[in-house]
């Protein structure tokens, strides 16, 4: 089988900041990427840029706050970036295939399946597959919010070797080198780390949803199925054929563990929760221990509003997530059943569904 790498490219990058497509350092990379294709990489790109093009073409000069305006924005400057990319490809003799996904593509297994099979067809057939998130659609309820957790949740579902995250920083810094002259480049570090996360505070440019703490998060989802992230600036000239070559640019945040079969892949990519358990210490520490179900006995309280099948968190006494996945029972019944035993659960509700709130093959702990 190939190898698979999914480049994600920032706003700020292919809009030169905001002054139009940048179509020169767009053939950089490409020219890169068909390098990559000839030693048997498969490339897939994940594109920011849809709503920062249409800006352009519009005359804006500051991304909208009304969602239909960047709706529009996004209608608009989607014709420019899919054309260029095209464009850029088509030098090499490649064609390239649009794929706009919102969280509901993702959310749902069927379509979760078909997103997979439609990205890995277009693989097998030689075609770049260009993603972006589908924002002419979609709304603050769905979004994913940013193109790096949109790249790694892709990198999920082709079960990437690789996550390229291309922005206009040179990687992660201990500190922030705006503010800090003597901040040092973090070369190679795990995505599970704490430390990390808490030096990738701070946001990203005007022109995109994502700042560095988005990147790290990114590598974290990205980590469940074996993928490692590296995060670099997209303006080294030859900052993809230094990875091809082996070089380190940027920084490198790698998976703790051996990748998790694909149903826990798509269950940990759910970033929406349609409500809250809390847990006991003494079922949280079983989750976490020992993998196991969650009995009704564990739960203490249960919060929102969830039908039976749907996603809820399941959370310590102190707030903290310990795990997530489909719960057996709809937010009422489940409330019935909170401290009790699992053969007390017909004489409850008057029938029972299954012995467990949730399944343990239904559940990722986190």
């Amino acid at each position: 089988m190939s190898a698979r790498w999914v480049i994600k490219i920032g706003s700020a990058l292919l809009t030169n900041d905001g002054r139009g497509l940048d179509r020169d350092l767009m053939q950089v990379w490409v020219d890169q990427m068909v390098a990559l294709r000839a030693a048997g990489i498969e490339p897939i790109v994940v594109s920011s840029g849809a709503v920062a093009e249409g800006m352009t073409r519009l005359g804006w000069a500051r991304r909208p706050e009304s969602i239909h305006q960047q709706q529009a924005a996004a209608a608009v400057g989607q014709m420019g970036l899919v054309q260029a990319w095209e464009s850029c490809f088509r030098k090499h003799d490649l064609h390239t295939a649009q794929v706009l996904l919102t969280h509901d593509d993702l959310s749902d297994r069927k379509r979760y399946l078909n997103a997979r099979s439609t990205l890995l067809t277009l693989l097998g057939f030689a075609v770049v597959p260009v993603v972006n998130e589908n924002d002419t659609v979609v709304t603050d309820e769905i979004r994913f919010g940013d193109n790096d957790t949109l790249a790694a949740l892709v990198a999920n579902l082709v079960e990437a070797d690789r996550l390229v995250i291309l922005t206009d920083q040179e990687g992660l810094f201990d500190a922030d080198p705006r503010q800090n002259p003597a901040a040092t480049l973090i070369r190679e570090a795990r995505a599970s780390d704490p430390a990390i996360a808490r030096m990738a505070g701070g946001g990203g440019s005007g022109l995109g949803r994502g700042g560095m703490a988005t990147k790290v998060r990114a590598a974290g989802l990205a980590a469940r199925s074996g993928t490692m992230t590296t995060i670099a600036s997209g303006r080294r000239p030859e900052v993809l054929a230094e990875l091809l070559a082996g070089a380190a640019p940027g920084t490198t945040l790698m998976p703790d563990t051996s990748p998790m079969n694909a149903r826990k892949q798509w269950l940990a990519g759910h970033l929406r929760m349609r409500g809250r358990l809390v847990l006991d210490a003494g079922a949280a520490r079983r989750l976490r221990e020992a993998g196991s179900s969650l009995l009704p006995v564990g739960v203490v309280d249960v919060f929102g509003q969830f039908s039976r099948g749907e996603m809820v968190a399941c959370e310590d006494e102190h707030g903290e997530r310990v795990a997530c996945g489909l719960i057996n029972y709809d937010a009422a019944d489940a409330r019935r059943l909170c401290r009790k035993k699992s053969h007390e659960i017909a004489e409850v509700l008057g029938f029972m569904n299954e012995e467990e709130l949730i399944h343990r093959d239904n559940m990722v702990v986190l």
